[in-house]
């Protein structure tokens, strides 16, 4: 059995899963895939969680949620990366 790096992340494990480089979804899935997005409240949280991150006035809690954002963002990547992927292997 592989040893797995120490600094694995839920995303790592989830991109093993989804394998956003197999291109092998119908296009029907990609294209509602890719109309998955955060709503705009969402949208704006994150950017208030940033720019405070940036100027260093995160508090504890508010890292906490950053951080839940960012790893949900990275998901909603690999599926979109795959999705991507899916609709381009079916046009070639």
């Amino acid at each position: 059995m592989s040893q797995l790096p120490h600094s694995l992340t839920e995303a790592d494990i989830f991109a093993r899963i989804v394998d956003p480089n197999d291109g092998t979804l119908p296009h029907d899935i990609s294209r509602l895939i890719l109309d998955l997005r955060f709503e705009a409240e969402a949208g704006a949280r994150m950017n208030e969680l940033a720019e405070k991150n940036n100027r260093g006035l995160l508090s504890e809690t508010e890292r906490q949620e950053m951080d839940k954002y960012l790893r949900v963002d990275n998901f909603l990547n690999l599926l979109h990366a795959k999705a991507r992927q899916s609709l381009q292997h079916s046009s070639s």
